[in-house]
């Protein structure tokens, strides 16, 4: 049987836990890019970006203008898995609506 007084030696002898500061990195981030073709309507990129990429009405129309004059447009800045979803989800509505509509992802470098 263990006696007390060994019990209380053994825990003097056990070494201090130190607490280790793990550094969590930033997820990387990506750029939708909305991509100009000549059969998509302005109305609906606005509408997309209004109700998927929740912009604002002036936002929107900025973002559908700059797509037009040049060919492309940044719709937001996301991690990878909501970028994808959001590119899911306007692809998705594209098609639905007879829509050659492109979308491309970047990485942010």
């Amino acid at each position: 049987m263990t006696d007390i007084l060994e019990i209380i030696s053994m825990s003097e002898i056990a070494e201090p836990v130190q607490k280790v500061k793990q550094k969590v990195a930033k997820p990387k981030m990506y750029n939708v890019i909305f991509l100009n073709d000549d059969f998509t309507p302005m109305n609906f990129v606005t509408e997309i970006l209004e109700q998927i990429f929740d912009k604002s009405k002036a936002e929107a129309i900025a973002i559908t203008l700059e797509v037009h004059y040049n060919n492309r447009g940044i719709a937001g800045t996301y991690t990878y898995e909501i970028a994808e979803q959001k590119v899911y989800e306007t692809m998705e509505a594209a098609k639905d609506n007879g829509f050659p509509l492109s979308l491309i992802t970047e990485p942010i470098t």
